[in-house]
């Protein structure tokens, strides 16, 4: 996992963009699960989902984190540490 930018939005929270390392995803259908897994996730923006690799936007903290590694699981896949 890794986070790739920092900013604050209009109500002073900061925010990160974190880019997830997926292994386990080989086809369309596996973009379309994880992205409904990380779809109910609150609080969590997704940037984009594609074979191997999730980016999303929340506020970064180590709760959030576990929240988007159970999604990950959830659908089926796992976390690429690093």
């Amino acid at each position: 996992m890794t986070f790739i930018h920092a900013y604050s939005n209009s109500l002073g929270t900061d925010l990160k963009t974190t880019e997830l390392k997926i292994q386990g995803m080989t086809c369309n259908h596996c973009v379309m699960s994880l992205r409904k897994e990380l779809s109910h996730l609150d609080g969590i923006e997704i940037q984009d989902v594609s074979i191997g690799r999730a980016v999303v936007v929340s506020d970064g903290t180590l709760e959030t984190i576990k929240r988007l590694r159970d999604a990950v699981e959830a659908a089926g896949y796992s976390l690429i540490e690093g």
